[in-house]
């Protein structure tokens, strides 16, 4: 056959896509073997029934066919609306794309934001689809790689030393997936200063943006000079817990935004109608219903630490945000992809390597806090013992 693009076969630089034991997890539960999943970010409960009545009624009311294309305008308002209510600044539905989910957002993003070949600025540890969603938008991708002990919070001289090479954009994601780790705002005001400096967009991963255990969330669309340079990735995924009904947003300059709606036109065409009326019945039940999806993995994330505390081997980066823990393995002598191979095959437990998520990552594993309290304490005690166990070995 005739040759597969570089520009596809290049995605994953040939190499893994990160998602090994996740695969074999889902395996062996096709098997019919009975495993504790702590790998991906879906929320154990699903989409709430009066969000999918919203969504029948629309469909069923007819709204089936194309929609439009940049999104419907009552849901760009009110998506508008809410960022300008969550961060002070003034936006309205020209800023705003609809998008089908915040992976397509990433993707048309840095698609805006990168002529092809240029360099795109990434923190290491970075969600999995970060460096092949680079790539694939024809970008070269080069991470920075941070330290567990700084709290895998990036070093603004690092940023800049890379941003000095030809950069065009620096995507980065608070709260953090996998870290857990919500910046603070000198990180953020020192990483704008850079993107001024260095003429660079941001592109802020803010998918978690209701799940902030510790401290605030700071946009940085809402620092002095940053709305025009700044795209902001948006979700319904995480905040209302509809994951596969693939809608979020890209808000940002309007030039910017109508630039993309032309991309969105020869690409996704558009969100289904009946999809984007269940969002805005979802966005209008408010702040307290997005408190009620999000309060699970708070008091996870409290239940998990009680469990780390009693014991001296696996420790957890303080985590202020997000729906995951990530636990620092290394005193077992194991890498973070020995030790998740082996606890899945041992005791039926699946946790994400933390080289899925980078070289930063390495000796590290994420966990999700996806599954009822009881199972995950039992499954985080197991761990813990499995882990010291290790160590006497080692």
């Amino acid at each position: 056959m005739p040759e597969i693009s570089p520009r596809l076969t290049g995605i994953n630089e040939g190499g893994d896509d990160g998602w090994g034991v996740f695969y074999k997890a889902r395996r062996m539960k096709a098997d019919g073997i009975d495993v504790t999943e702590l790998t991906i970010g879906e929320h154990d409960i699903r989409t709430d029934p009066a969000i999918l009545d919203a969504m029948h009624a629309a469909a069923r009311g007819g709204h089936t066919g194309y929609a439009m294309i940049p999104g419907v305008a009552a849901l760009r308002q009110r998506v508008a609306d809410r960022i300008r209510n969550r961060t002070g600044v003034a936006t309205t539905q020209a800023n705003v794309l609809i998008t089908p989910g915040g992976q397509a957002g990433l993707f048309a993003a840095h698609v805006a934001a990168c002529p092809p070949g240029r360099r795109a600025l990434y923190i290491d540890p970075y969600y999995a689809t970060y460096p092949g969603t680079l790539r694939a938008a024809g970008a070269q991708a080069v991470a920075i790689p941070t330290r567990s002990e700084d709290g895998f919070l990036p070093d603004p001289a690092a940023v800049d030393a890379a941003a000095a090479q030809g950069a065009a954009s620096l995507l980065i994601n608070s709260p953090n997936n996998p870290t857990g780790v919500v910046y603070p705002d000198t990180t953020l005001r020192a990483l704008a200063d850079i993107c001024t400096d260095r003429d660079l967009w941001l592109i802020s991963d803010e998918v978690y943006d209701t799940q902030v255990w510790q401290g605030t969330h700071l946009s940085p669309r809402a620092l002095p000079g940053m709305a025009d340079r700044t795209l902001v990735i948006g979700s319904m995924s995480k905040s209302h817990a509809m994951t596969g009904s693939r809608i979020g947003w890209i808000v940002g300059p309007e030039p910017a935004i109508a630039a993309l709606i032309d991309l969105a036109t020869t690409t996704t065409y558009g969100v289904p109608g009946f999809i984007q009326d269940a969002a805005l019945f979802a966005l209008d039940q408010g702040t307290a219903f997005e408190a009620r999806i999000a309060e699970p993995f708070r008091r996870r994330r409290d239940a998990v630490l009680d469990v780390i505390a009693r014991q001296q081997i696996v420790r957890a980066i303080p985590s202020s945000g997000a729906m995951y823990l990530m636990l620092d393995i290394r005193a077992t002598g194991l890498s973070g992809q020995d030790f998740a191979l082996h606890l899945l095959d041992s005791h039926r437990i699946a946790v994400m390597p933390g080289e899925s998520f980078g070289r930063s990552a390495a000796g590290h594993l994420r966990v999700a806090l996806t599954v009822a309290d009881d199972r995950l304490v039992q499954a985080v005690e197991t761990l813990c013992a499995f882990a010291a166990k290790a160590a006497i070995s080692a």
